[in-house]
């Protein structure tokens, strides 16, 4: 591979160590060898390691590698590997120049090194990311536009430069963007910033500031109603700025009139669809469609599609998906509602909900969420290793919502049923296997007791899911599977 300006020190024959060995490193692998440089696997899963080494591969352990730094001229990280990582770290007291898979993606596509450059549309925020993207890609595909889907949604960017496309669709996330500092998008959007990830990231200057480097191309989108997100705007290094907002636009933004989503930005005054078109309920849907249709708008897709997009699109699974309607009961998955500022925007969807919550809060407050909750609750079941901050919460400033706990095997009295603990807050205890089949059933069946017709049963659980899932899909999956159970 030749020498090119921005691709330093990806050089033909450089040695690269790949930190990470799960569907990232596996993409960077492929990319690196393609062009030319000579990767090293570094993984602290044995089994992980064993599969590569076993296809040719070179591999070494995290700690090993870290005192091999020396060896190399780029280490090209997964993103879940943050800047305290011991590895990386290192490699940044020695100098060692570190990327993630994006930048090493954004570096090749603008080099040409997989035919003319893409145009990139990157969505990010701390909710609604995923609907958001996958609403642009329907826009851009209704239009006829040549567009993949790719990023933290779908397959990463590496794997899909070789496909014949104009436009990308990224949904990129924070711990992408800190280590994608080169990454310039055609348009981007910055859709909301709330407490999140802030045991990854070591303040929210730091979180806010990855966001914000998708602002950083021709148009630079935020989402107006958010003050954190606002702000960035003024500083944006975008020559376009556009806003959207759940209120009427003003000149150079996007928003609501008379039931329409309006373009004020990329039009005079240009009628886009009907909100009672979106698909996903409350006024979460609303912004998701209007800074998709400000991505679309940023590249000239016009409104019929944009509008037939919206009418055909189908909320993704686990996102605010009805599970069952039973007695005058409806079930909701959101189990995609990983942190405080994703559940309040779920509840707040719906007038009276029993609310199904708990997890890793992952260092987020879940405080002020509660309090804004707090007339849409009528009862509360928490479940995961932070449920009691959830439940303090709630003593605070919903005192009068039921509260459940349900308590796992390691927390609890195996010879107890259920405790009273307060007057309002009941505690069930079982002996199951804590991750999660039991957790739901004991959870589904204290909403269901608390739920009366009319009400949501809703999963938006505020935190992450790894303390007893395997993921959000798997925890999703298990509610839904104990709804059923519970109501035949």
């Amino acid at each position: 591979m030749p020498d090119v300006p921005g691709l330093e020190p990806l050089v033909a024959g450089a040695p690269v160590l790949v930190a990470g060995g799960g569907v990232t490193g596996k993409a960077v692998l492929s990319a690196l060898i393609r062009f030319g440089a000579v990767p090293t696997l570094c993984d602290d899963d044995p089994a992980t390691l064993r599969r590569y080494a076993n296809s040719g591969v070179a591999t070494m352990t995290t700690s090993t590698s870290a005192e091999r730094l020396a060896h190399y001229a780029l280490v090209v990280t997964s993103p879940g590997f943050s800047p305290d990582t011991p590895l990386l770290a290192a490699a940044a007291t020695e100098g060692v120049p570190i990327w993630g898979d994006v930048e090493l993606a954004w570096r090749l596509d603008t080099a040409g090194y997989y035919g003319p450059p893409r145009r990139w549309l990157v969505v990010t925020g701390t909710n609604g990311k995923t609907t958001t993207t996958s609403m642009l890609h329907a826009m851009l595909t209704a239009a006829g536009r040549r567009s993949i889907l790719c990023g933290n949604i779908g397959d990463p960017v590496l794997d899909v430069l070789a496909q014949p496309a104009d436009l990308l669709a990224v949904e990129l996330s924070s711990f992408q963007l800190h280590w994608a500092p080169s990454v310039r998008p055609e348009a981007g959007v910055v859709l909301n910033i709330a407490e999140d990830h802030l045991d990854w990231h070591s303040t929210m200057a730091d979180y806010t500031a990855a966001k914000a480097r998708v602002l950083g191309g021709r148009v630079a989108v935020v989402g107006l109603d958010d003050a954190r997100a606002a702000a960035l705007l003024n500083t944006a290094a975008a020559p376009v700025r556009v806003g959207f907002r759940l209120g009427e636009p003003a000149a150079g933004e996007l928003g609501v009139r008379d039931g329409q989503l309006i373009d004020r930005a990329f039009a005079d005054d240009l009628a886009l669809l009907p909100v009672d078109s979106i698909p996903v309920p409350g006024p979460v849907g609303v912004l998701d469609a209007l800074a998709a249709a400000a991505l679309a708008r940023s590249v000239d897709v016009p409104a019929e599609a944009i509008a037939e997009a919206i009418a055909s699109f189908r909320v993704g699974r686990h996102r605010a998906e009805v599970v069952a309607v039973v007695d005058g009961i409806t079930y909701v998955d959101d189990s995609k509602a990983t942190n405080p500022h994703a559940a309040e925007a779920s509840v707040l969807a719906y007038p009276r909900v029993v609310w199904v919550a708990g997890g890793l809060l992952k260092g987020a407050s879940v405080a002020a969420a509660v309090a804004r909750m707090a007339p849409h609750l009528v009862g509360a079941v928490l479940i995961g290793r932070d449920r009691r901050e959830v439940a303090e919460a709630l003593s605070r400033h919903a005192p009068d919502v039921p509260v459940v706990q349900v308590v796992t095997g390691e927390d609890a009295d195996m010879n107890a049923t259920a405790v009273v603990v307060g007057a309002d807050v009941t505690e069930v205890k079982h002996s199951g296997d804590a991750l999660g089949t039991s957790v739901m059933t004991a959870a589904v069946a204290a909403a269901r007791d608390l739920a009366r017709p009319g009400d949501t049963v809703l999963l938006a659980p505020a935190g992450a899911s790894f303390d007893q899932f395997t993921g959000y899909a798997d925890r999703g999956d298990a509610f839904a599977a104990a709804v059923r159970a519970a109501t035949r």
